[in-house]
């Protein structure tokens, strides 16, 4: 099974590492970290990430994912990058995504009429390119897989390895790779951090990607979208 991650500048890197570690112990799996060079590309973590293979090099995978991130709107503008999205999408037995990566997705064209989910923050604008949004860990809609933010992933990709090569291939990777969460706080979701925290997130947010609402927006009213 060839498994392509779009890989962009200023990607979450584990919306992509995550999932990748995972899914890789797919039988049979090849990943490959895809961007329009082989030249390292930065995350949004500080460090950077080599690319495995160029668009042109990747022209079909069985499963293609693509994670979300600071850089989503600038992957949107990026038409090469939004092109190979398309173009391996339409032929992929699997389409996914972790976090925002959901919303190259959509704008890709790739989720309309499909249920799916994405980081909680930006949940509403998944409607801005025919999506049904679910509010959800993960969600799968026929060979749609959708995850939600960034850890989220991890759930997202044992539910999907459950789909491809049955429970208990999925349960000896979870087991293999010690996937037992207890995190030492129970406010992971806005509902259980509250209000004070979701505004300390919105605020950095807003610093980090500035326009990021209002360049979606125009992004799908630009590619013929209709608005939410």
């Amino acid at each position: 099974m060839r498994i392509a991650f779009l890989l962009f500048p200023n990607v979450t890197q584990l919306d992509l590492t995550g999932p990748a570690q995972f899914l890789s112990r797919l039988p049979d799996a090849k990943v490959d970290l895809v961007w329009d060079s082989l030249d390292p590309v930065p995350t949004d973590a500080g460090f950077s990430i080599l690319p495995t293979a160029t668009f042109a090099e990747v022209p079909k995978a069985d499963l293609l994912c693509v994670p979300g991130g600071i850089g989503v709107s600038k992957v949107i503008d990026h038409a090469p990058a939004l092109d190979w999205v398309r173009r391996v999408g339409a032929d992929a037995q699997w389409v996914t995504s972790v976090c925002t990566g959901a919303l190259i997705l959509g704008a890709a064209g790739l989720l309309k009429g499909y249920k799916a989910t994405t980081h909680w923050a930006w949940h509403d604008l998944l409607s801005l390119f025919g999506a049904e949004p679910v509010q959800a860990r993960h969600v799968i809609d026929r060979n749609r897989a959708t995850g939600g933010g960034v850890t989220a992933g991890i759930d997202f990709a044992l539910a999907l390895m459950a789909e491809i090569a049955g429970e208990d291939h999925a349960r000896a990777v979870q087991l293999a790779l010690e996937y037992d969460p207890a995190p030492p706080f129970d406010g992971g979701s806005p509902a259980k951090a509250g209000q004070a925290l979701v505004d300390v997130y919105t605020a950095r947010a807003n610093r980090l990607a500035p326009s990021r609402r209002e360049d979606l927006i125009a992004a799908a009213q630009r590619l013929g979208f209709q608005s939410c």
